[in-house]
């Protein structure tokens, strides 16, 4: 169970990881049994056991998907492992139904929301997850074949806050399985095959199965959300948290600049309580109806591109716009664009402002206005504003934030006028 720093790129990317931190971290791994989060652990526990790494603490949880019959014993088999390096360990179990389609994505969001979980009850800093570099082709082919706008063909984040509030490393992205294997061989240690690793139920089965080759990212992902900051702070004003305004010349800018064209998409997604930007279609629509400099609107997205001479409004459409009800002491999240907690005693109704809103509001502000939310009673009468609680949301980022986009999001952040997203705790 000895190693060092210079074993192997396992160890290696350990060490470089665990020597970005200048201050005490607490991390918590999240350790399925399989080779690479057996490999993550063994190399983490091993360096840290060292000494060298006063400030660096580990716990470890294993998520109990329920899937399948022997899940419970491999959870088991985990904790004996944790136990033999000395590290805290629990368990989080995905009780419940399961999703006949869609599995996979369903497991993914319930497997961060235990770990969440299960970092504030370990009081972890931060939790580390083992993708490897086979993961990342295989996320870049996935993105290939799906042809989506936005980032391209890029993958994954070595680093994404969840839920707004804990970050995730991922440090092996750079390893290959094949390597992290050839290291617990080495260490002595066994690790867990998932059958469903094998099952071509899975995309990433089948992405697997055809040996994706490793493709070169096409831009900085860093620099372009720095530049797309830069354009939203210079050019975009909020008329209120829902209502925004792009001059003419931040029209032209926008039109071509790509890092700026991307704020733009972001603020659209965000306008609009949309989890991802406007896809190629969408977007291609939006460029030629702002292209063509013509005075008029255009809905994409949920969102409103109101052309005036002032410039481009931007605001969500008025339809499809679904009632919240949320019962006493309850938080929710209402069109994906607010989220709200209900501190009174009674039910709390949230829907679209409609024909409630103010009659001296004329044009945009006024088209605006019929999507904004209005806080009421099951009965109908007014909410007062001390039973309620509104924080504006960040959709693209409310749940996923990858390290490389933090700049666009804290300015999206200043723009809705909302506290700034936690920084990464790395010294």
């Amino acid at each position: 169970m000895t190693s060092s720093a210079t074993d192997g790129s396992v160890a290696a990317a350990a060490d470089r990881f665990l020597s970005r931190f200048r201050r005490p971290v607490k991390f918590l791994l999240a350790v399925s049994g399989g080779s690479d989060s057996t490999g993550l652990l063994v190399a983490l526990a091993t360096l840290v056991a060292t000494g060298r790494y006063p400030g660096i603490s580990l716990a470890a949880c294993t998520v109990d998907h329920a899937l399948r019959p022997r899940s419970a014993d491999e959870a088991r088999a985990v904790a004996a492992l944790c136990a033999r390096y000395g590290i805290p360990h629990s368990v989080r179990r995905w009780d419940g139904p399961k999703p006949v389609t869609g599995l996979q994505a369903a497991a993914r969001t319930k497997r961060y929301d235990l770990l969440l979980d299960a970092a504030a009850g370990h009081g972890a800093d931060a939790i580390l997850t083992a993708h490897t570099g086979d993961d990342q082709r295989e996320t870049i082919a996935m993105r290939a074949g799906r042809a989506a706008g936005g980032v391209g063909l890029s993958g994954m984040a070595d680093a994404v806050l969840l839920g707004g509030r804990v970050w995730l490393f991922r440090p092996l992205l750079s390893v290959d399985r094949a390597e992290i294997r050839r290291f617990l061989e080495s260490a002595g240690e066994e690790w867990i095959d998932d059958p469903s690793n094998a099952n071509p139920r899975f995309e990433r089965v089948r992405v697997r199965e055809g040996r994706p080759e490793a493709m070169a990212e096409a831009v900085d992902r860093l620099a372009l959300s720095r530049r797309a900051a830069e354009f939203l702070d210079a050019h975009v004003r909020a008329l209120s948290p829902l209502l925004f305004l792009l001059p003419p010349e931040g029209i032209a800018t926008a039109l071509a600049d790509p890092a700026a064209w991307r704020g733009l998409m972001l603020l659209a997604a965000t306008t609009g309580g949309r989890v991802h930007a406007p896809e190629t279609a969408s977007a291609d629509r939006i460029r030629t109806f702002l292209a063509d400099g013509t005075l008029s609107r255009l809905t994409a997205g949920r969102v409103v591109f109101d052309r005036r001479r002032a410039g481009l409004f931007l605001y969500r459409e008025r339809r499809g716009i679904e009632p919240l009800v949320l019962p006493a002491g309850g938080t929710a999240t209402w069109d994906g664009r607010l989220g709200v907690a209900n501190r009174g005693s009674r039910p709390l109704v949230v829907s679209a402002a409609g024909a409630t809103i103010d009659p001296a509001l004329r044009g945009a502000a006024r088209r605006a206005a019929e999507a904004a939310p209005r806080f009421g009673f099951a009965d109908g009468g007014p909410a007062p504003a001390d039973r309620f609680t509104v924080e504006p949301l960040i959709a693209p980022y409310a749940r996923f934030l990858p390290g490389f986009d933090l700049p666009v999001a804290q300015a999206l952040a200043r723009l809705l006028g909302r506290a700034p997203f936690p920084s990464p705790p790395n010294g």
